[in-house]
């Protein structure tokens, strides 16, 4: 079955690198089908980003970017002011919301999931310039919210990416998937 998602976050979070980690742990879960790739226009550090993720059991033959989404992952809460980031969701998709408010706090039109992935981030210092990374977390507690994505391939597929790093990411992602809120 095919699973679409996209990630919306701010240049610099890790936004495409949360994409390619779900392919890449998708793949080592046993998924035949994957697709990771970004949508980019002027973006700089700080600017809306998008990046996209397709997961089927078969191999996927579409080439187009998603507007129907199963899943949408925030990144930064404050890029929903600018962007509408249901648009298109899937009647019985769900929203997967980095923050420490539970989903009876959050008024969306859909299901939601939360995770307080900065916190997680923070507390596994993984920060570039000081600023908290919050994609391998929401990578881990994507892991909980869908069928065919395992933890376990989560930490592999971070550990293949990340050197000096990859335990710290590996742990946060682990720690999200065990709070991650639904």
């Amino acid at each position: 079955m095919l699973k679409e998602i996209i990630f919306y976050g701010r240049g610099g979070q890790g936004g495409v690198t949360a994409a390619n980690l779900l392919a890449s742990a998708a793949l080592k879960s046993g998924n035949k089908g994957v697709q990771a790739f970004p949508f980019f226009g002027a973006e700089r550090r700080g600017a809306p980003v998008k990046a996209f993720a397709r997961i089927s059991d078969e191999e996927i033959y579409l080439r187009s970017q998603i507007r129907e989404p199963d899943v949408v992952v925030v990144l930064d809460t404050g890029i929903m002011d600018v962007v509408n980031v249901t648009e298109g969701l899937k009647e019985d998709g769900i929203v997967l919301l980095n923050t420490p408010r539970k989903p009876s706090e959050v008024e969306m039109p859909c299901r939601v999931a939360t995770v307080d992935a900065t916190t997680i981030a923070l507390n596994n210092k993984i920060l570039v310039g000081g600023i908290p990374v919050v994609n391998t977390p929401l990578v881990g507690a994507l892991a909980k919210l869908l069928d065919g994505v395992n933890i376990e391939a989560v930490k592999e597929a971070i550990k293949e990416r990340f050197g000096k790093n990859a335990e710290a990411n590996a742990n946060a992602a682990e720690q999200a998937y065990n709070e991650v809120v639904l």
